[in-house]
Order: structure tokens, then sequence, then C-alpha cells
């Protein structure tokens, strides 16, 4: 019997992109899969209904066995309307989405958070995290170009030379290192700002700068160890004198399932130059700078703040795109004459699986949520 695939209209404020462009729906309804399109779920993302070819646009009908496909976590109310025993895929974000998670147990939906794919070659194609991370790195810079009221590349004009803007980006993981990469490419002065002990090596191939803080956090496994408070306080003093100089910070540390660092505090920024700018992307999170406020751009001592939010949203388009791979290349390998059947011992499937049976399955969310 084939199995249907549903991709809902996404809910959250300030969300654009669809879980399947219409190539990617394509490529399911091909590998013998029933699949529809929720009207209007990709004209945000620039995706009309009309431009899904081979599939069905209409209000879905929620039956047992259905593969159901979505960025963000759908509504409580679309959670109840789904069949038991259905099959929800997206990004759940299950460590702050406590009721989300219980209602999926509850409705005995088998569901995997995209952000738990483990990280690991075989999966790197599967990683929804990195490719909007991606998207997230890229936009950060874009937004601190258009609000400095400095110009990033240097300029030799009639009128003089204007010498390049100087970025700063804290974090050299996939958002960071975009960053870095599109600061560049504007022509900017770069320099990094990681703890990790195998972040020189990446941030010097994009022609930044991996700021000395005169600490080795170097630990096993490539890892960083956790430091001394006297080792966080030298840290914090190299960061200090950098930030001191610099026209803009890009901002990307994260930790799944844990508030984000704060690591430009209140006196870093009093000593930034004026008309600096601090684009936050951790802001969802918690932010990594003690002045940012969620969704809002403020000032503090003629220093920008920002803490934007969805901010893959903004290229909506691509972002759907890489998304939409990310979900195909996790589950068309478990696929065959329109038929999904799982390997629940496969190391992916395994570690992304959140809630199966009536219970919460992934031991690291479970434990958070029962604190």
């Amino acid at each position: 019997m084939t199995q249907n695939i549903i991709v809902l209209k996404e809910c959250a404020a300030q969300e654009k992109r669809v879980a399947l462009d219409p190539l990617v729906a394509k490529r399911f309804s091909d590998l013998g899969f029933s699949v529809t399109v929720t009207p209007n779920a990709g004209k945000q993302a620039f995706f009309p209904d009309e431009s899904y070819q081979d599939v069905a646009v209409k209000a879905p009908t929620f039956s047992e066995n259905d593969i159901v496909l979505c960025v963000q976590s759908p509504s409580l109310e679309t959670i109840e309307a789904l069949a038991p025993n259905s099959i929800l895929v997206g990004l759940l974000n299950p460590y702050q989405n406590a009721d989300v998670v219980k209602a999926l147990q509850a409705k005995n939906i088998t569901s995997f958070a995209m952000e738990l794919i483990p990280r690991i070659t075989r999966a790197q194609s599967m990683d929804a995290l990195s490719s909007q991370a991606t998207i997230v790195g890229y936009e950060g810079v874009l937004m601190a170009a258009s609000l400095s009221p400095r110009l990033f590349p240097m300029l030799t004009t009639a009128a003089g030379t204007i010498r390049p803007a100087k970025v700063v980006v804290i974090g050299a993981g996939v958002a960071g290192l975009q960053a870095i990469g599109t600061a560049r490419r504007l022509g900017a002065q770069v320099e990094a700002y990681d703890i990790r002990p195998d972040a020189k090596e990446q941030v010097e191939s994009l022609g930044a700068k991996l700021i000395d803080t005169g600490v080795n956090a170097a630990g096993e496994g490539g890892y960083a160890r956790e430091l001394t408070e006297e080792e966080v306080a030298m840290q914090a003093a190299a960061l200090k004198k950098h930030l001191s100089k610099a026209h803009a910070v890009i901002s990307t540390a994260a930790i799944p399932g844990r508030k984000a660092p704060v690591i430009i505090t209140e006196d870093m920024v009093e000593e930034m130059p004026a008309g600096s700018v601090i684009i936050d992307l951790a802001a969802e999170t918690g932010g990594n700078c003690a002045l940012t406020q969620v969704g809002k751009i403020v000032q503090y001592n003629n220093v920008t703040i920002s803490g934007p939010v969805n901010v893959a949203s903004r290229a909506a388009l691509h972002a759907s795109e890489m998304y939409a791979k990310n979900i195909f290349n996790l589950l068309s390998p478990f696929m065959a004459e329109g038929q999904l059947t799982l390997d629940y011992d496969d190391e992916v499937i395994a570690q992304c699986l959140l809630t199966k049976d009536g219970k919460i399955v992934h031991e690291r969310v479970r434990q958070t949520l029962e604190k």
C-alpha cells in the first residue's frame, strides 16, 4: 500500500520556509509515494502551488502511517489531528518544546527531530542544522553591513581612501565560518574567536585570523576542555581588547539543548567604537551578548545590538531547498515502492528518533524534560 507524504504549512511567526520544494516533492513522488502539499505551504518561499508538479496540492486528511513533514514544530492542534502511528519529521526543538514532545508521546506519533542528527561523516548530507546555519552566517553579515554606518571594503576614491571595516566573528562553527567567508568577500578585515583547538586552521583557510587568547583549550578527542576561572578571565580580557577595535561583531556561539553562553559582556560593549554593530545570531537561545533583546534592535553607548530571530527564513527559497534535500537524504535510503521501512538500529535513525510507541525514546531529551 502506497504511503502518504504530507507537507504542512508552517504556522510559526516569521517562518517562510517549507519542508519540501517542488523538485524534492517530485523525487518522493517518483519513488512511489503519494505526496500532498498543503495549499500555500510554499508561497512565502516563492514556490507557488502551481510549481508543485505531479503531486497533490490540497488540504490534507490524516491517516495512520502518514509521513508528515514540517520545518518548525506543528501546533498542538495539528498534532492532535494527526493519526496515531504517523511519522513526523522536522526541526522540533525538543529541549524548548516540552508541550510538543509530550503531545507527540501521548498521540503515539513516531517523531524525528532533524536537529538531533549526529555530526558524523555519513550524515553530513542530512544535517539540517548545518545547512540552515550556512544561511544564518551569510545573512548575519549582510545584516551587519546594512546596519553599520561604515562600508566594509577598502575603497580608494577621489575623495580619499576608506579603510576596510574590522569584523570579529565569535564562534567558528558552520555559521561562523560562513560569516567569515562572507565578510571577507565584502572586503572586511576579519578576526575570529573560538576556544576549540581545531578552529585555527579553518579560520585561516578563509583568510581570517584567530584571536590568540593565550589559553590552550585542547582536550581529548579534538574537543575543547573545561577551562579554569583564571583561563576564562584571560580569554575574556583578550576578546575585550579585540572588540574595542571592532566595527562589527557577528556572534554565532550556540549549544543545542542549552542556553547560549554569554560571551560579550556589558563592559566589552562600552569599549567598542561608536557606530559599531553586534549581530547576535544566538539570540533565540538567550544570546551571546548580555545586552541582546530577542527580536529587537537596540542601542547602547552608541553601539547597535541586533537579536534577530528565524534568520534562515530571510533566504527562504534556498533554505527550503537545502532543508528538503536534508529530509530526502535522511529518508530515501529506507524507501522502496512507495513504502518507508525504517531501520531503528541505524546510527542516524536511532539518534534523531524522538518519540515512538508512546515513549520519549531520546535519552538526553527525556532526562532534560524530566528535570
